[in-house]
């Protein structure tokens, strides 16, 4: 049960951070206006910043994702693993 409380603990951005779906909903905003408005170099520069850390925001929300599926999966493994019948001697 450790594995739990661990994996349940870090699915929970830091408080700094959004969580997956705000960061790639900020991220689609900030390219779309990138592509669309004719903003100047600074401007451009400061949202290609925002951009690149909310892009690592996605890719850690995925990996810890990834990751929690993995331990699901092992967890279900270990606990639905069939065991060796044993034949009883008269079936023979």
């Amino acid at each position: 049960m450790p594995t739990a409380s661990k994996s349940a603990s870090s699915t929970a951005p830091p408080k700094d951070e959004p969580g997956f779906e705000a960061a790639l909903k900020e991220l689609a905003a900030i390219v779309e206006a990138m592509e669309a408005e004719d903003l100047p170099l600074e401007t451009l520069l400061r949202r290609y910043e925002e951009g690149v850390k909310l892009a690592q925001v996605c890719q850690t929300r995925l990996a810890e994702a990834e990751e929690r599926i993995v331990q699901l999966e092992k967890n279900l493994a270990g606990e639905f693993r069939l065991k060796p019948v044993e034949l009883e001697s008269s079936l023979s």
